[in-house]
Order: structure tokens, then C-alpha cells, then sequence
């Protein structure tokens, strides 16, 4: 979990309900089922858009949504918390003399829904006495009336809670017996039930699921007081209830004899070898510090491609409109027209609303744009960046690239990252394969802590597990490893990427973004890389 992942849910175990403003309120777990009439949804839609037109709206679009969230939190052979939260209502967008307007309502009635899009209208008017230059909207036309729904087995929302503590419950005593001193565990899903409709002529029904089973185990040695923890390989899924059914046909043996999981994830078995493995860090030797070539799995890789290719690829932070968490880009618009070498010739990456399984997967936007996959960076060089409607003109496109998306009917929606992954290898490479030519390395397993600088530059990332390769064999385990790097010249540095048989997704459930900070779920998918030369750094090591 990143700290931001944390700091947003730390209060769910220790605050019982009290809610986030984004969560909602709590409800009983029998009502996270429950729909809206999508008849009821046209007509209040219909509603809206003819008050902002009345308002002298020349665009609106209206949001109808229901979002339901469900946390379960365990630790050892207690249950924390069980947090069921449902939020509904309407938000309302409108263009006014060239300037945008917003507001939001949880009255879900035609007197409600016309209330706020008059509100949004007068706002938009404010906006445009002080606005320097009209709003620019690419087209996105009309698509009638369709639904689209997250291709799911089973509703986790309808699992019953005590299943899910069954389960949790399992798993932790699972790690216990097999050597845990400590074992926190938790399921989260999501279901957003989402509606949106537009004086362009869409009326949109979307129902999107994501489910998350993370889970922290420690592990103490009682004579020293050193503790080591190593958390769940699970990835954050556009999936259902079915995740967690623990198929043999989603798992992947490493060269390093470790599991690791794709679309099915078996969490008593992660838990057992996550006690095991953080018993054997706690005897695990420290990392020389020096150069070493990496070779890093999918479930490390997602982070780094996250914080140093999804989010400096975010026109809105290139163009220095977006500076929150963690700042702009040094990936300017001039280095397009360069044709920067971002990576080598070996490093594509796209983006894809549209995968299968993914965090982001939908059908359209939250500006009722469909989705699509694109380019960002190809064969290494940059070609492209993530925008949204209002923006693709800088870029002399003449439509978006269906990336906009809010966290809740009362958010306004902004650019948001869309599934960004690296293509796997186009030549046929095996893991093992991969391995065999590294002399001096470091494989690594897992996310961990991280850092980067304002301008989405300068980074340094942990992990979860550490393994030292010698002239082509994995030798043993390391213990505190973090590497260095700066953005270009790491990508550069990729010398081998295993093939589509390897590919996998990792992703994050509650990516922070803008001020008021919304969250978004979001994956990064990639087959087992490696990158010759890179700074490794001892983290114990004490520089007093």
C-alpha cells in the first residue's frame, strides 16, 4: 500500500465509522445490492439538461451516481472493522459564455437536479467575466442510449460479510501457524454505479467493480527486537468476488521458487509464504550498495511505471496546471516534437482503458468519451501524452483520449491516468531466460517505499522480497535494497523484457490526485524486465 493508499484508510480500523467525506455514509450490508431505476436516471438527467439549457448552457453533461464501498478489516483473530458506505447523488457540469461551471446534489429529484444545474450555470457565468479564453471542447458525439457493465462472476458486494471474515480469518491463522508474529488483512470493494448523459446525446449506464485483498505480516526476532514484514502479492483488480477463488491457472513459479499472481490470487497461500519469507528477511544478508543489473517482476514494476511514466505523461501536469502529489513533468511538449528517447528501443508504453481485468476498465469516460487504447511512448521514444476534452486541442487532436474521471457524483471530473503498461517483449523470452545472462543482480518481487521529486525525475524505490543473481542463478535472499534512478536514463537502461506469456497486472486502488484530493483505482500491467547498471543503495546503512 503506498502512504497515501494508507493515510487515507488508516482511520477505517482505529475510527469505527467515521467515514471520509468521499466513503459516504454507512448503510447495512444488504443495501450495497441495490440499484437505481435506470428510467429514474433518464428522466432526472432529462431534467437537469433542459434547466441548464433554460440557464443558457451552450454543453452540459450530468453524472447520476450510486457508489458503494465495502472494507473489511482484520488483524490475527479479531475483526477491526466492517464498513459498508453508499453515496448518491447528481453532478452537473455546464459551459457558460466559454468558462465551465459545476454543482452538485444528493437530491435525487427533478426540483433537485434543476436546482443544481442552475446553480452550475450561474457559476459558470461568474467564471467567464475573469476567464481569458473560451473553454475549447473536442467532440465527442452522441452515442444514444447504452450500458456496459465490468465483466464479473460474482458481486463481491453480495459474498456475505461472514464469508469474507471466514476467509480473512483463515488466512491469518494460516500465517500464524506458519510462523507470523503479527498478520493484518482486509478485503475492499468497490462498485460504482454510474450514469451519464449529455446535451451531445449520450445516455450512458455504466456498473464498474474492483476488489483488493491486501494483508501486512511481520515476523520478530524476540531475543534482538528486529522485525521484518512483507505484504500480500495480491493486485488490485477490475474483477469480482471470483478473484479470490485461488485458480491454479493464476499463478506463475519464479526462479526463485515464489509465487506470484495474474487474474486469480490464493491468499492463504501468499499468507504462508509471507510469514515464511519475512522469518528468512530477518536473517537475510544486507546489500553491498553499488551497481547492479535488476531484473524486476511485475509486481514491483507496476509502481515505477506508475510514478515515472503514467503520471509525468498527464498533459495536465506537463502543462503545470496539476502540481499536487508530487508535481509536474519534466516531460515538456517540446521533448515530443524531439522525438525524446525516453527508454530503449525495448520500452513501449501505452495506455488502455479497455483491458480486461484492469482498475480502469470502462466503455466511456466520465465525459461520455469512449475508451480506447494509444501510445505514449514507442520503441523508446515519446510520441503522445494522456488528455481529456478540453485539452486535446493543444496537442491539434481533435479528440480526446477518454481519460477524464471523477471520484463521486459531487467531484468535478479532471484528468485522471489511464491504464499505462509496458509492452511485453515481441521476441519470445522466458523468465529463466531473462536471468541466465545476468552476472551481478538484484531480482526483485513486490512494491515497497518510494520517493520522487517535483518534476517526476529523480526516484528511489524499495520492495517486497530481494534476491541475489550470480553468473546466471539466483543465489539467496538480500535484505535492505532500494535503487536510485533518474527517469530517462533508467528506462534507457533496459536491456531484456520477457514475453506476453508473463504479463501481468499490478495497479493501485486509491491513487491521489488535485486539490480537493480525489482517488482513483488504476492498473499497470507488464511482463518480468531488466535494467543493466542501476544505483542500488543500502537502506540501513546510517550515514551518522
Amino acid at each position: 500500500m503506498q502512504r497515501r493508499d494508507f493515510l487515507a484508510l488508516s482511520g477505517l480500523a482505529a475510527g469505527g465509522l467515521v467515514l471520509p467525506a468521499w466513503f459516504g455514509q454507512a448503510v447495512a450490508a444488504e443495501q450495497l445490492i441495490e440499484t437505481l431505476d435506470p428510467a429514474l436516471k433518464k428522466r432526472l438527467a432529462d431534467v437537469a439538461l433542459q434547466a441548464a439549457r433554460q440557464a443558457g448552457a451552450s454543453y452540459c453533461d450530468v453524472r447520476i451516481g450510486r457508489y458503494l464501498r465495502q472494507f473489511v478489516v482484520t488483524r490475527e483473530d479479531k475483526v477491526q472493522n466492517v464498513v459498508n458506505g453508499e453515496s448518491s447523488g447528481a453532478g452537473i457540469r455546464v459551459i457558460v459564455n466559454g468558462a465551465w461551471g459545476f454543482a452538485a446534489t444528493n437530491q435525487l429529484t427533478a426540483d433537485g437536479v434543476a436546482a443544481a444545474a442552475r446553480q452550475a450555470a450561474a457559476i459558470a457565468r461568474a467564471n467567464a467575466r475573469i476567464q481569458t479564453a473560451p473553454v475549447q471542447l473536442a467532440a465527442a458525439p452522441g452515442v444514444g442510449e447504452v450500458r456496459w457493465a465490468t465483466p464479473i462472476k460474482t458481486n463481491a458486494m453480495a459474498v456475505p460479510v461472514k464469508d469474507k471474515v471466514e476467509l480473512l480469518l483463515s488466512v491469518n491463522a494460516a500465517a500464524m501457524a506458519a510462523g507470523a508474529s503479527f498478520v493484518n488483512s482486509q478485503i475492499f470493494a468497490i462498485n460504482e454505479q454510474k450514469y451519464f448523459a449529455s446535451t451531445d446525446g449520450s445516455y450512458i449506464d455504466q456498473d464498474v467493480h474492483r476488489i483488493w485483498a491486501p494483508m501486512t505480516i511481520t515476523a520478530i526476532d524476540k531475543d534482538t527486537g528486529k522485525f521484518r514484514t512483507r505484504a500480500g502479492l495480491s493486485s488490485p483488480m477490475g474483477l469480482g468476488w471470483e478473484y479470490l477463488d485461488g485458480a491454479a491457472s493464476g499463478k506463475t513459479v519464479l526462479p526463485t521458487g515464489d509465487t506470484v499472481y495474474g487474474h486469480s490470487y490464493d491468499m492463504v497461500e501468499d499468507a504462508i509464504a509471507a510469514a515464511r519469507h519475512a522469518r528468512a528477511k530477518l536473517r537475510a544478508p544486507s546489500v553491498k550498495p553499488g551497481k547492479y543489473d535488476l531484473v524486476l517482476d511485475p509486481s514491483h514494476t507496476w509502481l515505477t511505471i506508475h510514478e515515472a511514466v503514467g503520471h509525468p505523461l498527464e498533459l495536465d501536469r506537463v502543462l503545470g496546471y496539476e502540481a499536487n502529489y508530487a508535481g509536474t513533468s519534466f516531460a515538456t511538449l517540446d521533448k515530443r516534437e524531439q522525438g525524446f528517447q525516453y527508454g530503449s528501443e525495448l520500452v513501449t508504453m501505452f495506455a488502455d482503458k479497455t483491458q480486461p481485468g484492469s482498475l480502469g476498465a470502462v466503455a466511456y469516460d466520465d465525459e461520455g468519451v469512449a475508451t480506447k487504447r494509444w501510445d505514449l511512448i514507442t520503441d523508446g521514444k515519446l510520441v503522445d501524452y494522456q488528455t481529456i476534452r478540453d485539452q486535446a486541442h493543444i496537442l491539434g487532436k481533435s479528440e480526446s483520449d477518454g481519460c477524464c474521471y471523477a471520484d463521486s457524483w459531487s467531484s468535478v471530473q479532471f484528468q485522471r491516468m489511464a491504464n499505462v503498461s509496458m509492452a511485453p517483449g515481441k521476441t519470445p523470452l522466458s523468465v529463466a531466460d531473462l536471468v541466465k545472462d545476468v552476472e551481478n543482480g538484484i531480482y526483485i518481487i513486490g512494491d515497497g517505499s518510494f520517493s520522487i521529486d517535483q518534476q517526476r525525475y529523480n526516484a528511489q524505490f524499495g520492495g517486497q522480497l530481494f534476491y541475489e543473481i550470480k553468473n546466471g542463478q539466483v543465489t539467496g535472499m538480500l535484505e535492505d535494497v532500494a535503487y536510485q534512478i533518474r527517469t530517462p536514463e533508467f528506462w534507457n537502461a533496459c536491456s531484456a523484457v520477457a514475453d506476453e506469456r508473463d504479463y501481468r497486472l499490478g495497479g493501485s486502488f486509491f491513487d491521489g490526485k488535485g486539490q480537493p484530493g480525489q482517488v482513483s483505482a488504476v492498473s499497470h500491467g507488464s511482463s518480468t524486465a531488466r535494467f543493466n547498471g542501476i544505483n542500488v543503495i543500502n537502506t540501513a546503512r546510517s550515514l551518522g
